[in-house]
């Protein structure tokens, strides 16, 4: 095709072109073990069955009082679910299983140290811990059912006895990631009305000590020349007792929890019965533009939702060990870390560190040591074991009988590695598709019930109708090829009623687009825009390929960067690839391709030409990169996210911005040294 012919596509369509996958299917062994093996489920969640079917997931709680009212649409699109039900998250995943399991582990914090013992902390010892800090919220801290609570914590046993103390009382809690900086904090604490910030003085990352308190004193600075005091900051030691942090404690403002504990021994807090439609936490999810968005979730559907997709996607029993390798600081951390597993009373994990520290066969020992038999981590993290540790899984004796992705969509060739080796071939995959706003997952394979597919999402969840719409709101059909904008029919309960202070901005960002009836109460009317690309296949299994952003208008074919970024992958020399648009005077766009290597294999041109050989023959001569750039390392943010916005910066030649919170600044230079001798 010439460079001066268009084809006509959408602006919400993306031209695919990949293969769909073979199917690989459960084993009989997980069948017989499995939480859901009764395909009627789909039927029990079809929209003849709505909203009422989801009273199955609101029944794995314990109520105080039940609803009067599943759906309550009458401030459409802010859905009420479960209303007139009062509940308490802190009694369903705590005081709840102390009859059965009080002896059990509740809590494996691994330090990241190895050596530093694990600490194992009992349903009964959670109980106890909860119960003291939540007095010392309620009585020193001053703080009452409704008042917002900014934590700024790392991956510490200490983050969910927290956010448990809160919910016990009806605080609305608001955990910042522990990566992120004073300003971001600030920015949190100023948004919420926060008056009372809790914090860790330090924790380690690729075994360094870090001074985690500095970020609480340059948030506060900050919050207060933007209107709003904190009065009092409550400082977990990540060593009881001992001072880990250079940065001194202010008098009268800052306080050590390990110290005012001494005056709360033996305290105990009554549950506070919480109306289901009251919030239980904020989280912070960053706009394209502006301010961050905060994301306002309930107590009753959301706690109902991440314990019903935690016991039937991800298969949780009360007898499993199970390991999201995430950070609490994103809504992962919160529905499939604390609130999901402690809801079924399983034992979950919390890793302090980074997954490669000291080396790449630490994930599979902690795996050995603790009997995990249930893991859960995001293609970035999958992406850098595969590159760095290929062959450690096999040298280690775990079993996983399940295993999830999470978080962006997983390229076939990285999902046959992560089942043949990580899962030893025995474990199932589920790869999921949710998102901060959706409080729980949104598609995936049923564990017993749907065949995998590589690269696939699978199909919805029950009780989850998706539709994809093109620009014009016209459905694409399973099947079609086209790719739009996939959004979901009906409403679900783990939905975020709301962004915090800003219902006209909730309104516009994620329902106004295809909503008919401004006025309406049905909620027919108002499909949720999730902002994703997807495509359907002729099974009905979804394909998400990111972002609709994440896309490259070349000559009018508009590309998924996901799928170029796949292709890419398919050459075995391959570890990461990050694809971003290049502007072109005849084309619009052109993509440009940033590959990290596996160890031991050496760059050279050949290889790159190979690369780009590879990618039109998946895809297609249109999908030929302008370059391919072969980098010692992508850079990354502290989460491990690779930053395209930085790549596309240095391919357009443009300025960088402030790269000094990436986990590696000093790539960025090396990577544009490279470009400038090319």
């Amino acid at each position: 095709m010439s460079e001066k012919e268009s084809v006509e596509t959408s602006e919400a369509q993306i031209a695919v072109h990949w293969q769909e996958e073979e199917y690989y299917y459960p084993s009989a062994k997980f069948i017989a073990q499995a939480n859901m093996t009764d395909e009627t489920i789909y039927e029990r969640f079809s929209l003849d069955n709505f909203p009422n079917c989801y009273k199955e997931y609101a029944d794995l709680l314990e109520w105080y009082e039940y609803w009067h009212t599943i759906l309550d649409t009458s401030d459409a699109p802010c859905w009420k679910w479960f209303v007139g039900g009062k509940v308490n998250a802190s009694y369903n995943c705590v005081d709840r299983h102390l009859k059965d399991y009080k002896n059990k582990t509740a809590i494996h914090f691994v330090p990241e140290l190895e050596n530093e013992k694990t600490e194992h902390i009992t349903y009964q010892e959670l109980y106890v811990r909860v119960n003291e800090f939540a007095a010392i919220l309620r009585d020193f801290a001053g703080l009452k059912k409704g008042d917002r609570v900014t934590l700024h914590m790392p991956m510490c046993a200490e983050l969910p006895i927290t956010m448990l103390a809160c919910a016990r009382l009806g605080i609305i809690h608001s955990e910042v990631f522990g990566g992120f900086s004073g300003r971001a904090c600030a920015d949190r604490i100023v948004d919420s009305q926060s008056r009372v910030l809790i914090t860790m003085d330090a924790y380690y990352r690729s075994g360094k000590l870090l001074d985690h308190k500095q970020n609480a004193d340059i948030a506060l600075k900050l919050a207060e020349e933007d209107g709003q005091v904190v009065d009092k900051v409550l400082v977990w030691q990540r060593y009881a007792g001992k001072d880990s942090s250079p940065t001194p404690m202010v008098e009268n403002r800052d306080y050590f929890v390990n110290d005012l504990l001494k005056d709360y021994y033996g305290a105990r807090v009554d549950p506070v019965p919480i109306p289901a439609e009251d919030p239980l936490f904020l989280m912070y999810t960053s706009g394209t533009t502006g301010k961050p968005k905060g994301c306002q979730h309930s107590t009753g559907g959301y706690l109902a939702y991440a314990t019903g997709t935690s016991k039937y996607i991800l298969d949780i029993h009360p007898e499993d060990v199970y390991w999201c390798m995430a950070d609490i600081g994103w809504i992962t951390g919160h529905s499939y870390i604390v609130y999901g597993p402690l809801s079924l009373g399983a034992s979950t994990i919390i890793y302090e560190g980074v997954p490669t520290y000291p080396d790449a066969g630490r994930a599979w020992r902690i795996a050995q040591d603790l009997d995990v038999n249930i893991f859960h981590t995001a293609p970035t993290a999958i992406r850098a074991l595969r590159k760095i540790g290929p062959d450690e899984p096999a040298k280690y004796d775990y079993h996983f009988k399940h295993m999830t992705t999470v978080g962006e969509p997983i390229e076939p060739e990285v999902w046959k590695w992560y089942h043949k080796e990580v899962g030893k071939g025995e474990a199932i995959i589920v790869d999921t598709w949710w998102q901060t706003e959706t409080g729980g997952f949104l598609c995936s394979t049923m564990p017993a019930l749907t065949p995998m597919k590589p690269g696939s999402a699978g199909p919805a969840l029950p009780g989850i109708h998706p539709v994809i719409y093109d620009e014009e709101g016209d459905v694409l059909e399973a099947g079609s090829g086209k790719a739009g904008n996939i959004c979901i029919q009906n409403p679900w309960p783990g939905a975020f009623q709301t962004i915090w202070g800003d219902r006209d901005r909730f309104v516009s960002t994620y329902y106004e687009r295809y909503n008919t009836d401004p006025n309406s109460k049905d909620w027919r009317d108002w499909p949720y825009l999730t902002g994703d690309a997807a495509v359907q296949a002729e099974d009905g299994y979804y394909r998400i390929l990111g972002r609709i952003d994440d896309v490259i208008n070349v000559s009018g074919h508009r590309l998924g960067t996901k799928e170029i970024e796949s292709a890419a992958l398919v050459c075995a020399e391959v570890a990461e690839a990050a694809v971003v648009p290049v502007n072109h005077d005849i084309k619009g766009k052109e993509p440009d391709l940033y590959i990290a290597l596996k160890p031991g294999i050496d760059a050279s041109d050949e290889l790159a030409k190979k690369i780009s050989d590879t990618v039109c023959d998946e895809i297609g001569k249109i999908a030929k990169p302008k370059g391919v750039w072969l980098v010692a390392d992508m850079p990354k943010t502290r989460s491990g996210k690779i930053m395209r916005r930085v790549l596309a910066s240095i391919s357009n030649d443009k300025d960088v911005g402030d790269v000094t919170t990436l986990a590696n600044p000093e790539i960025v230079t090396e990577i544009q040294e490279m470009m400038k001798k090319k």
